[in-house]
């Protein structure tokens, strides 16, 4: 962001306490808004995940089913081999042929109960696939009970602040006119680490507004002549002095 060679150290100042003004303001604002940003997010991703894993069940639900299908087809199948193996007994010739017949009838009622055996598996499956789906489409309707909720409160709550907000942000872009970027790097760096989000603090009580520690005397001699842009030795937070806070207060 390009600033103006004519802006002096005490407007660059007097836009950067500006600027900290709004934020703290902003902050406060979207502070309001608590975890609930982060909890709609969450609760839309458990939702998928619940959705998800639904479609899953009646994927493998749907494969059982098929399955019941095919070895449907294969006891049909084998009873017809039966009862033409059985047909057949009445027409042999010898004990070779009589005993391969019922070698064969033997074979396929085998293949009858085997089949009837991964029936009756797979319909067990499928009551406890039921089962659990309805447990998954229990939980899936409380959860999106539970983000209805949380996305009205949350929409009532932006509503509430948005405008504010706007105003807000509109300041800032105006107090942003008068601050060089690298100043302004520095003042995003130091709010993002500290807890209270001030990087700018004005000087209370003999103290750094934003740390506590006491600022020297002869420092604070400096920070109110505003010739240059002075910082806590401590906390690394830019100091200025409480008349100019008084002054720029909005």
């Amino acid at each position: 962001m390009a600033v103006a060679t004519e802006v002096s150290v005490e407007q660059k100042l007097k836009a950067l306490y500006k600027l900290q003004i709004i934020d703290s303001k902003i902050d406060k604002l979207r502070s309001v808004r608590g975890e609930l940003p982060m909890e709609v997010s969450d609760l839309e991703d458990d939702i998928a995940g619940l959705e998800t894993r639904i479609e899953n069940v009646k994927t493998e639900i749907k494969s059982l089913e098929e399955s019941i299908s095919i070895n449907k087809t294969k006891i049909t199948d084998s009873k017809a081999n039966i009862k033409k193996f059985e047909k057949q007994l009445d027409n042999v010739k010898n004990n070779r042929e009589f005993e391969a017949l019922n070698k064969e009838i033997e074979i396929a009622g085998l293949e009858v109960q085997a089949a009837e055996k991964r029936i009756k598996n797979a319909q067990f499956d499928i009551e406890q696939k039921n089962l659990n789906m309805e447990g998954i489409q229990a939980e899936l309707t409380g959860r999106k009970v539970d983000l209805k909720n949380k996305k009205s409160e949350l929409d009532t709550i932006v509503e509430e602040t948005e405008k504010e907000e706007a105003e807000l942000n509109k300041q800032r872009s105006s107090a942003l006119k008068f601050i060089e970027d690298r100043l302004l790097h520095s003042y995003n760096k130091i709010r993002g680490s500290v807890k209270n989000g001030i990087g700018v603090a004005q000087i209370v009580r003999d103290s750094c507004g934003g740390c506590f520690a006491k600022i020297p005397p002869q420092r604070q001699l400096d920070i109110k002549q505003r010739k240059k842009i002075l910082v806590c030795e401590h906390c690394g937070r830019v100091l200025v002095d409480s008349v100019l806070a008084e002054e720029v207060a909005i």
